[in-house]
């Protein structure tokens, strides 16, 4: 360790490990979720932002949600596919670095704002005659700033930690991009500044956020039980499973990829991919669908957009 002294110009990003020979198939599915991803929050920003009946808090903090999921899936996904369908393995040092950067500040801004969507949620079910007052569009927009500048300060020290570090044995790591858990294995150095700060910062952004996630719901649950009318607890609870698959469909993934870092040495390097795939990929996917199907607005100006395309492809023939 003390002969260590340099640091590798690339490292090598992981496919499937035995599964090289069909990386070009498998490319196609990621390709499918991308566009998936990409038309889906397109068009929630599309609708919120043309629908004034939409520019309320919650379906705001939707619009910064779908914004924050195409910068998550776009500042990954080419050089995956490049992976998959070229064989580009190979990813320099600084471009390593910022990768890494983006995607842990973005996930700790999403987590900012799925912490707002629920503050939200507790207002307008708990307080609804304060709503309007406590949370108008001046106030959501500082909370998006507030979630931009808590999410880039709090990661802005990883890559500083990372550049001291030292790579002389291997660089070839275990994830199709770059994460700082994974390339601070790596490192033939002393890590331990790295763990502590990187977990200090995950327990003050998603601990606390969970945290205060799983409070508001606590007290909504308790307002909603209280309601004495069936139906009125039922639209309560309804107004509320989106946002609750959302943050299960973000956290689940973040957590047991966490989990497969720390404690998953013994497991198939396949699941160490599979699952670092299913955390990047599966909220930009399914959060269009869920708001989609849940949000009558969205669903209805959707549905109208598709009506007058296929309408003007029947005049056209």
């Amino acid at each position: 360790m003390s002969s260590c002294n340099f640091t590798h110009a690339t490292f090598v990003l992981n496919g499937f490990p035995g599964l090289e020979e069909v990386h070009f198939w498998i490319g196609f599915p990621l390709l499918s979720m991308y566009a998936m991803a990409v038309f889906g929050n397109c068009i929630v920003v599309f609708i919120i932002r043309m629908e004034r009946s939409l520019h309320a808090p919650m379906y705001l903090f939707l619009c910064m949600l779908a914004a924050i999921d195409l910068a998550l899936s776009t500042s990954t996904m080419p050089k995956i596919l490049a992976l998959f369908w070229f064989d580009s393995r190979e990813i320099t040092f600084d471009a390593c670095i910022a990768q890494m950067f983006f995607i842990h500040a973005l996930s700790a801004i999403e987590s900012t704002i799925l912490l707002a969507m629920a503050f939200d949620r507790y207002i307008a079910i708990c307080h609804p005659l304060r709503h309007a007052a406590v949370l108008n569009n001046t106030v959501t927009a500082q909370i998006c700033v507030v979630a931009v500048v808590r999410g880039s300060l709090f990661f802005i020290p990883l890559p500083l930690l990372i550049k001291r570090l030292a790579f002389c044995n291997s660089n070839v790591l275990s994830h199709s991009y770059c994460v700082h858990q994974d390339v601070m294995n790596l490192a033939q150095t002393d890590i331990r500044p790295n763990v502590v700060y990187g977990l200090t910062v995950i327990l003050l952004i998603m601990g606390v956020d969970v945290l205060f996630i799983s409070l508001s719901y606590f007290l909504i649950i308790r307002a909603v039980l209280q309601l004495p009318s069936k139906s009125d607890r039922a639209k309560a609870f309804g107004n509320c499973v989106s946002h609750i698959s959302v943050v299960l469909a973000f956290y689940v993934p973040l957590i047991g990829l966490s989990v497969v870092h720390r404690y998953g040495n013994s497991l198939h390097p396949i699941v160490r991919v599979l699952m670092g795939d299913v955390y990047l990929l599966l909220p930009p996917v399914i959060n269009p669908i869920i708001y989609g199907a849940k949000t009558k607005q969205i669903r209805t100006r959707v549905l109208a957009m598709f009506k007058i395309s296929c309408g003007k492809d029947i005049q056209a023939v």
